[in-house]
């Protein structure tokens, strides 16, 4: 068998307890054997600064972008802010982006999900972060599109998803995904 393909999941919420964290244990929990997703973590990036790129950039920018350069593709998984993806998510977009030419996000299969209490499931930000994934070359998986609401009920004590409909909806996501980097992932990078 395979090794499984390398997922790096970036979660937008920095809340310890963040829906979007559950979201991202529970999408890990359902994409064995396949996929292995690891959270890539974004909260100790100092905000991007050109000035301190090339020569001398912070080491947790290092650390992130290597996570990311060897992972196969890209799990987006957040919260909508203010009708777009919350700051700390759009920092670690333009810490992986930079220095221009040297992206770490070029050409690796990427999908979104958006999660939220909300009734729309963080549709504004689900589509606000797809366009500057096309900007960033990245593949984005187009269907199933997941935009997943009621995130305040939706998950049991242990973090697991209850409503059994859902937990069918993700895997298909999942399986979707998986498909989709099969389909776009480049050569493997070193291991």
């Amino acid at each position: 068998m395979a090794d499984p393909r390398r997922v790096a999941v970036l979660v937008g919420s920095l809340r310890k307890e963040s829906f979007n964290r559950k979201m991202a244990h529970a999408l890990a929990a359902l994409a064995k054997p396949g996929l292995q997703l690891e959270i890539v973590e974004i909260r100790d990036l100092p905000l991007y600064d050109q000035d301190l790129d090339p020569d001398s950039p912070p080491e947790p920018w290092v650390r992130f972008r290597q996570a990311v350069a060897k992972a196969d593709a890209v799990l987006f998984v957040t919260p909508e802010y203010n009708r777009s993806v919350p700051g700390a998510l759009k920092n670690a977009i333009d810490v992986g982006s930079r220095p221009y030419g040297k992206s770490v996000f070029s050409r690796k299969p990427a999908a979104v999900i958006s999660v939220s209490p909300g009734a729309v499931g963080g549709f504004g930000a689900n589509h606000h972060l797809r366009q500057s994934l096309v900007f960033l070359d990245m593949p984005v998986l187009q269907q199933p599109e997941a935009y997943i609401s009621g995130a305040d009920k939706l998950f049991d004590a242990d973090g697991t998803v209850g409503n059994p409909g859902t937990r069918e909806f993700l895997g298909k996501f999942v399986q979707a995904f998986e498909r989709w980097i099969g389909l776009n992932a480049q050569p493997a990078a070193p291991r």
